[in-house]
């Protein structure tokens, strides 16, 4: 692995912090669906109630944080324009 640009670093850093805050959003409106009609229906929510809502919140957490990072490529210019070229200008 070579050096990084300050530009490909700035890159990564947006690309993580844009993963972990839409897995974030995701994951509370996945809570907040699966809870919500216990919460309407009595005033109180218990522990299963809790675990039925975070398990799969964390789930979808996870799923989307690997989504995003998986198909970043680095900073634009860094990948051929076309496939099976070397170069961009290729």
């Amino acid at each position: 692995m070579g050096t990084r640009t300050r530009a490909q670093r700035d890159a990564m850093t947006i690309e993580i912090g844009y993963a972990l805050l839409s897995a974030a959003v995701l994951a509370g409106a996945t809570f907040a669906a699966i809870t919500a009609p216990w919460l309407l229906a009595s005033p109180g929510l218990d522990r299963a109630v809790l675990v039925a809502g975070g398990a799969p919140a964390v789930v979808v957490f996870v799923l989307r944080v690997v989504h995003v990072l998986w198909g970043y490529r680095g900073a634009p210019g860094t990948e051929p324009s076309q496939p099976g070229r070397t170069s961009p200008d290729a």
